[in-house]
């Protein structure tokens, strides 16, 4: 409650800027406090019961209440609590976890650098990309491209990557040398009778005219997530990648595989780059990593990469780059015990066992006049809302529907996460059938009621 002095939720309004939040609508609306969480499951402070369908923020794999992590973290923090990584130190759980991840890629790769979360561990790869180029003696081969509709990060750097314009409003990014090419959305951004494979043919080809007016000799990386997360769950058209990898190829320009949200399993594979056949010089992972109980990313590089930095390394006498908390014993340890999680419970092979139930339920959902497009792959989906089905048309003003509908999603026990007018959802990958089947009831409850407010707002003439 906000009319008590000294409720958290007054003292929240008092005291805390909320990212990704609108501060003037806060002051007013104040915060939801969540205040424990058991399963899938997180509670208020009134003790309601709610479905996290985005898995807090595409993070909690294992859910809000694995013992075994929260015994990892504290039997790290009785024996090391903390320790850097500067300077030839580290602690035994930092070369533990650099030695699985490097051993479970699924390309071959060669060391790997830690960081502490997924925008830190791409800006780290920017740096570490350009530093490679300098030591190749190509000063010039800087530019990094990313995609329309992209999320790859809030630092200055990442922002700049990320393609979506409220990260670059007001901020003054993007940065120089940050390139955009198309989003590979085939609802949305294919031509009338475009067919995904010929849609993904034109958009590898307007890649390579990029390029080709940039410079080849310009261009330095190409960053991608498997499935593009934040931008509104989109799934690649069939071929796409495919047909991007030889493009890179061609112009020698390194491929970094974003697998922040994609990694550990969300897909039905390990990672997002086995689903799509992806081919990668450079990985970044976090979120699923430590099941998100502790902050901790990390980046993959191959071993040509490598050993081009470690000359570097040798010539000017260190790597200029690092965090304090850069393979943070405690971090270290969780991320350990989780990947031992995945293993011995078969965590991939659970959400292939699932992931049709979600689908084909959300699906289910396609016919409903609000309703799109329907779009995913593992435990990881989207339902595009619209003001007019044949026509695409979206919301006027975009957003507004699909705030609403987290807000009716809310009152029926389900938080999920309005990207613009879609709807995200991405369960923690625990998740069992009859709770899939809880959260599509809850979804369409909140999908009917979104109807009849959009009918009552006068938003759109839906059948």
């Amino acid at each position: 409650m906000t009319d008590r002095p000294n409720s958290p939720a007054a003292r929240d309004i008092a005291y805390h800027l909320h990212p990704y939040t609108n501060a003037r609508a806060h002051e007013a609306a104040g915060p939801f406090i969540v205040s424990r969480g058991k399963g899938i499951y997180v509670y208020d402070e009134q003790g309601k019961e709610y479905i996290e369908g985005l898995a807090s923020l595409w993070c909690a794999s294992l859910g809000f209440s694995e013992e075994r992590l929260a015994r990892a973290a504290s039997d790290q923090l009785a024996l090391l609590p903390t320790y850097h990584n500067f300077a030839h130190k580290t602690a035994e759980p930092a070369i533990e976890l650099a030695e699985r991840l490097v051993k479970m890629a699924p390309v071959p790769m060669s060391k790997a650098i830690f960081a502490n979360s997924g925008s830190e561990a791409n800006d780290t790869i920017m740096k570490l990309v350009w530093f490679y180029n300098n030591a190749r003696g190509r000063p010039e081969k800087k530019k990094i491209i990313s995609r329309t509709k992209a999320y790859h990060g809030v630092t200055a750097l990442t922002a700049s990557l990320t393609g979506l314009p409220h990260l670059h409003g007001d901020f003054d990014l993007p940065f120089a040398g940050i390139l955009h090419t198309g989003c590979p959305h085939h609802y949305r951004f294919a031509r009338d009778g475009e067919s995904e494979e010929d849609f993904a043919t034109r958009l590898a080809e307007e890649l390579d005219q990029l390029i080709e007016e940039q410079g080849p000799e310009t261009v330095a990386a190409f960053i991608g997530e498997p499935v593009m997360g934040a931008g509104g769950v989109l799934v690649p058209p069939a071929t796409y990648w495919q047909k991007i990898q030889p493009v890179l190829r061609k112009h020698d320009v390194l491929l970094i595989a974003d697998e922040v949200i994609c990694g550990f399993g969300r897909t039905g594979q390990m990672f997002g780059s086995q689903t799509y056949c992806i081919e990668p010089d450079i990985m970044t992972l976090a979120k699923a990593l430590t099941a998100g109980y502790l902050p901790m990313s990390a980046a993959l590089l191959s071993e040509e990469i490598y050993q081009v930095i470690a000359d570097n390394t040798d010539k000017l006498g260190t790597l200029g780059h690092g965090y304090t908390y850069t393979g943070h014993p405690v971090s270290a340890a969780v991320a350990l015990e989780t990947l031992k999680i995945y293993e011995e419970r078969d965590t991939v092979g659970h959400v292939r066992r699932v992931m049709d139930r979600m689908q084909s339920g959300l699906r289910a959902f396609a016919d409903h006049p609000l309703v799109g497009e329907v779009r995913g792959v593992g435990l990881i989906a989207a339902v595009e809302l619209v003001a007019d089905k044949a026509s695409k048309a979206p919301f006027d003003p975009p957003g507004r529907v699909g705030a609403a509908f987290g807000n009716f999603a809310q009152e029926h026990g389900l938080i999920i996460r309005p990207l613009g007018d879609a709807i995200g959802i991405c369960p923690p990958l625990i998740i069992e059938a009859a709770e899939l089947d809880s959260l599509l009831e809850r979804f369409g409850q909140a999908l009917d009621d979104t109807l009849a407010w959009v009918g009552d707002q006068g938003l759109a003439s839906v059948a």
